[in-house]
């Protein structure tokens, strides 16, 4: 591979996620079609399967970068919102410099947009089906009310 320009900019995990594809990467070892260093396939391909980054879409960053305009973010900390994606106000407390004083109640909002604009990781949205079609079986409403609930209160415990 040749350098054309060193330091151009920081990659979303996205665009790292693309290149490691268009290299060959899977998570199957037999299907690498290119030379794909064993750290690049292993460590980073595995990390982000698992990741937002393998459901995200560049009109997705695009929305986001649109729609957060107004907040006046650095881009390290837009980079750290994509890549990331927080879905509490203490996660965007720990990407953004003095949040409490630039934003206050804002980051609420700021919250709502990631949830609607950047999809959420592939076990977050197997676990949510995973409860859903249990609950749907046995057509118990309640208990997939409760569940949902018990979810919250664990990962803010988190």
């Amino acid at each position: 591979m040749k350098i054309l320009e060193a330091s151009v900019g920081p990659l979303t995990n996205l665009e790292v996620f693309n290149f490691l594809k268009s290299k060959g990467a899977s998570k199957d070892p037999t299907r690498v079609l290119a030379d794909v260093a064993p750290s690049e396939y292993k460590v980073v391909y595995d990390y982000l399967v698992e990741t937002a980054a393998c459901n995200q879409t560049r009109e997705n960053i695009n929305e986001f970068l649109e729609k957060s305009k107004r907040y006046d973010l650095a881009k390290a900390e837009v980079l750290n919102i994509i890549n990331i994606r927080p879905t509490t106000p203490v996660e965007i407390y720990s990407m953004i410099e003095q949040c409490d004083d630039r934003f206050g109640d804002t980051v609420e909002e700021l919250v709502e947009i990631v949830a609607e604009v950047l999809p959420p990781p592939p076990t977050e949205i197997a676990s949510d089906e995973g409860i859903n079609e249990a609950n749907l079986k046995t057509g118990n409403k309640e208990n997939n009310d409760k569940e949902q609930v018990n979810e919250g209160k664990e990962k803010a415990a988190e």
